[in-house]
């Protein structure tokens, strides 16, 4: 039977690789905190049109691949983890200085912001997750290490957004007020965010990366640590996926509906470790989907129901770690941090892009869009089933 299964290392749970994940669990926050909050506030506040709005959000996945092919010069030229907490240094200041200029936000500066936003974040998870969290490990062990940091990101995907919506209900000006400081509502979620945010900086400061000589002859721009070129079919399958959960998100979500999603999410890694253990290695992308496509329906039919909420988180937990050990499996021995950085790119993507669309094309049009993730979901399936995993399974190199 194709099957594959992650060991578990106790060793890798080590003081450093727990302040590594923590660290990247609250950067993701910081920046995922925004999902359900930053585009309701510029169409309510700021006056900004829904197209606005989606162009907005959807300018994040522009900013992504700009230091992109600068990151293995960058983390060769400098300090690996300086360059990290640089880039965090970076997010952090931009979204304070959004949360002080809140008033005075326009559609120019919403993009300026979603862009400048994106390529921190884009360069902090790129040295994150393909230099600094491997480079705490054995090498037995980092196969174990990805999978393992990568589920903290994901739980941000409902972390971040219950803390979001948690600071929206209770504003920090209610209880500063007193003090003579006046801060809206935004701007309190802003604040926050950049406090996520260098309390990953500190978390990482606090790491000790012995001084790496620097490879000579490393050209500026190239692919190392960016994109992997051989995985572009893995690439535009996940991106189809995580669209579809974009889509979704731009609906408006409740509290509730993000924390039904995290116990999704604590669903999938039971699943991985029980239901799946011994599996036939198509069955767990297969069976996400279905789970997503039943989600959808549940969505159409019962639009409050607390079932669709369950089956998303467990189905984005299921698909999303097992395409990332695909990225994995199919690098060569020097390309992990690549394959590392691809997978992010991939799903922060489609992530963008389906928040940007949903805002964009589908504001008010909520039974269209779910048709349309219905049709694209669809898609993802068809071809996972009939292209992607054949071709994955020609392809690996591990």
């Amino acid at each position: 039977m194709n099957n594959q299964n992650t060991p578990v290392h106790i060793r890798l749970w080590h003081h450093e690789f727990w302040l590594l994940v923590i660290a990247d669990l609250l950067l993701t926050m910081s920046v995922y905190m925004l999902i359900p909050t930053f585009p309701q506030w510029l169409m309510a506040e700021q006056q900004l049109t829904p197209a606005q709005t989606g162009i907005s959000m959807a300018a994040f996945a522009l900013g992504l691949y700009l230091f992109g092919s600068q990151c293995s010069w960058l983390v060769q030229r400098y300090r690996r983890n300086m360059v990290c907490i640089w880039a965090i240094a970076a997010l952090a200041l931009n979204v304070l200085v959004l949360g002080y200029f809140s008033p005075l936000t326009t559609f120019a500066r919403a993009l300026i912001h979603r862009v400048a936003l994106g390529a921190a974040f884009g360069l902090t998870q790129m040295v994150l997750t393909s230099t600094l969290i491997i480079d705490t490990c054995e090498s037995h062990q980092r196969t174990e290490a990805n999978f393992g940091a990568a589920w903290f990101s994901r739980f941000a995907l409902s972390l971040g957004p219950l803390v979001g919506l948690a600071v929206a209900l209770l504003p920090a000006h209610r209880y500063l007020a007193p003090l003579g400081c006046h801060l809206s509502q935004m701007t309190s979620i802003l604040f926050v965010s950049g406090i996520l945010a260098l309390v990953s900086q500190l978390l990482i400061s606090r790491v000790s990366f012995p001084f790496r000589t620097p490879e000579e002859g490393v050209s500026v721009v190239s692919l190392d640590r960016f994109f992997l070129p051989s995985g572009f079919v893995l690439f535009f399958n996940l991106l189809l996926i995580s669209t579809v959960i974009g889509l979704i998100l731009s609906l408006s979500m409740s509290l509730l509906f993000y924390a039904l999603m995290m116990g999704g999410f604590l669903l999938a890694l039971l699943a991985q470790r029980f239901v799946f253990r011994n599996a036939e290695l198509k069955s767990e992308v297969i069976s996400g989907l279905i789970l997503l496509l039943a989600s959808l329906l549940v969505l159409l039919v019962y639009p409050t129901s607390l079932v669709a909420p369950l089956l998303i988180g467990t189905a984005v937990g299921i698909i999303s770690s097992r395409f990332l050990l695909f990225f994995v499996k199919l690098s060569r021995h020097c390309q992990r941090g690549t394959s590392q950085s691809t997978y992010f790119l991939s799903w922060e993507t489609g992530l963008t892009l389906g928040l940007g669309l949903g805002y964009g094309l589908f504001y008010d049009a909520r039974d269209v869009l779910i048709y349309t993730c219905l049709a694209v979901t669809v898609t993802s399936l068809l071809m996972y089933h009939f292209l992607t995993h054949c071709w994955f399974l020609k392809h690996k190199n591990r």
